[in-house]
């Protein structure tokens, strides 16, 4: 077993995950993928495939236990700010369950993950170019990762959020002066610290959901 194989399977162990060989493949083959095409559509600031592996596979993988803690059924989630699928792509990896919708602005970031999509074989994995105030549609999990302030995701998602449906936002360290200024509408109800292997920084998920009518 390889090198990076090694490493990642043992990451998303810690992390409460068990991969598939294919799901590892398909891993391994994304980020591979991501550094192919960096040079055009500037994914990601990182340049090697060990730096992808932990600070772009592994800490989305983070996300992936606890999401199925919060939501363990059948769904749609949509991935704002998504950029080059993170965590979108991994999730739809682990989750052939959800059907996965990466929302990005930028057109050739979005087209990036309908390649993923198509050359990983991934049916419930789409790219979306548009701006999230514009979108249309019901969502049962919305999920960011490093993506504006959470004022600024919980405003421009609310009306996308399916009744019963949560809010998924990873961020660094605990965002208290956001989590300060959370719009009407929005309860936060778990503030999820993650520890990521390999990666020496805060992270946490901030969960939230609309209040009980």
């Amino acid at each position: 077993m390889s090198a990076p194989l090694d490493t990642l399977r043992q990451g998303a162990a810690a992390l409460g995950t068990a991969l598939s060989d294919a799901q590892a493949e398909q891993l391994l083959a994304y980020g591979s993928l991501m550094l192919k095409w960096n040079k055009v559509y500037n994914l990601t600031a990182l340049r090697d495939p060990a730096s992808v592996l932990t600070h772009h596979l592994l800490d989305s993988l983070a996300a992936v236990a606890p999401l199925q803690r919060e939501w363990a059924g059948k769904g749609r989630l949509l991935d704002v700010g998504s950029g080059g699928g993170l965590p979108g792509v991994v999730i739809a990896i682990l989750r052939p369950d959800l059907d996965v919708t990466c929302l990005d602005a930028v057109a050739k970031k979005a087209a990036f993950v309908q390649q993923v999509a198509a050359e990983l074989e991934l049916p419930n994995l789409r790219g979306l170019h548009a701006r999230v105030e514009s979108l249309s549609g019901s969502y049962e999990v919305i999920s960011c990762r490093a993506f504006a302030s959470l004022p600024d995701f919980f405003n421009g998602s609310m009306h996308l959020l399916a009744p019963g449906g949560v809010w998924l936002a990873m961020k660094g360290k605990v965002p208290s002066e956001e989590l300060a200024a959370l719009p009407a509408g929005v309860s936060v109800f778990h503030v999820e610290q993650l520890a990521v292997p390999g990666l020496d920084a805060e992270r946490c998920i901030v969960w939230a959901r609309k209040p009980a009518a």
